[in-house]
């Protein structure tokens, strides 16, 4: 009764076909998300992008939408020999990770077990290049092909050459599963951070289950040829664990997710940061050209240009702020700074809206046909450790800065002219 009930649920398209899709754009979403490790030296970085990249491409062919696509080609059950490929890319891609994770390979002592993962490693493109070769001839000689099928193991199953070809695919996940199973699972034990334990524990939990899954498939086409099984069993049990390799990605999209939501909240408060600091950057860049690497542009450009990474942008806007208000001093009335005080004394936060009046006042100041560069006038000193903090700061000035007008600036600059000096500080 329950193999009925388990059969005609596993086996309807739309619940198969949702996650298949799901499953594709999880690992599509993060493949997207590693891209800029792609432009950094780090091979550890790019391997792990190469993984999750290569099992995006192998998800999203198993998708109706790309196996229709695939089969506009006229070579029958194409989408299954591209998914094989990219799955192997893929896997070598994980397997240097893995061997890039413990650092140079120059250490006067190295683990016996380290050790075996980066020969594993430097032994998978060797044998990648014979495996997909390998797999490209048995595909087109000892498989048959006849007629496309809707499901490449389902509709082959009990014959020996999709077994053979099968087989020769499924080494290679068979070796990286127990590798990466081996090694996250003992790297998460030793972890430092609660983030890290999970996440490894998780992503070494996936690859047993990835384990499993690969003896299962190899138990299934095997058996299927010694013992000829009847259709609805093969294909109960190839839905089942296409169910359970679906399962097992988004457990290893979850695990590499934990430990980087501290970096995603870093990044977004960064990102939050260059937003709301952006008015006063473009202002004062853009009143003295050169300052800035490059001349400003518009806000959703600047904040959503990726040739600089985010942290060394929030750095440079930072510096070109603190240049541009130094060249700024040149410009502006030497009691420009007392009249923003004044004015600024009433505020709940005094400081930053003192600045935020000298640098709206001044740049009205220097924007006049008739100024010109003089001695350098006051602008208070501020006890910056970092980045982060003088980032806060400009946070702070900017929130004023954009709410002044004109017309304050210009009685902010009027009541300078007519400070004595005998109300400076």
């Amino acid at each position: 009764m329950w193999q009925q009930v388990w059969h005609a649920w596993i086996s309807t398209d739309p619940v198969l076909d949702f996650f298949k899709c799901f499953t594709a754009a999880v690992m599509t979403l993060i493949s997207i998300w590693r891209f800029p490790a792609v432009r950094y030296g780090d091979a550890h970085r790019r391997a792990l992008w190469g993984g999750y990249a290569g099992f995006s491409v192998a998800l999203c062919l198993y998708t109706p939408a790309a196996m229709d696509a695939v089969g506009q080609i006229p070579v029958v059950d194409l989408s299954a020999l591209l998914r094989h490929f990219a799955s192997t890319a893929a896997i070598m891609a994980a397997l240097t990770y893995v061997a890039t994770s413990y650092g140079k390979t120059s250490e006067a002592f190295v683990p016996r077990h380290v050790e075996v993962s980066r020969w594993i490693a430097r032994a998978s493109y060797r044998a990648g290049a014979v495996g997909v070769v390998l797999l490209a001839v048995l595909f087109f000689t000892v498989v048959k092909r006849d007629r496309p099928s809707e499901d490449f193991l389902i509709d082959h199953a009990g014959q020996w050459g999709v077994a053979v070809y099968m087989t020769v695919f499924y080494f290679f996940p068979l070796v990286t599963t127990a590798v990466c199973g081996y090694q996250w699972t003992r790297v998460a034990r030793r972890a430092e951070s609660t983030s890290m334990r999970i996440g490894l524990g998780l992503m070494g939990f996936s690859m047993w289950m990835g384990l499993v899954h690969t003896v299962a498939r190899i138990t299934i086409l095997w058996g299927a040829v010694i013992f000829p099984l009847s259709e609805s069993t093969v294909q109960l049990l190839v839905d089942a664990t296409a169910i359970w390799m679906n399962l097992l990605f988004i457990i290893v999209a979850v695990g590499a997710s934990i430990p980087t939501t501290r970096a995603a909240a870093a990044r977004w408060k960064t990102f939050r940061t260059l937003y709301r600091i952006y008015p006063l950057w473009f202002d004062l860049v853009e009143a003295f050209p050169g300052t800035s690497l490059y001349p400003p542009g518009r806000r959703i450009r600047e904040l959503l240009q990726v040739r600089v990474p985010i942290d060394v942008r929030l750095d440079r806007w930072t510096q070109d702020i603190s240049d541009a208000c130094e060249k700024l001093r040149y410009y502006v009335p030497c009691d420009l700074m007392f009249a923003a005080e004044d004015l600024a004394s009433v505020h709940s936060d005094p400081g930053p809206t003192a600045e935020a009046y000298w640098v709206k006042a001044g740049l009205l100041a220097a924007n006049d046909e008739s100024a010109r560069p003089s001695s350098a006038t006051l602008l208070r000193d501020k006890p910056f450790v970092d980045t982060d903090s003088e980032a806060a700061w400009y946070v702070r000035v900017s929130a004023v800065y954009s709410q002044i007008d004109t017309d304050q600036a210009q009685r902010v600059l009027d009541k300078s002219q007519k400070l004595e000096p005998s109300s400076r500080n």
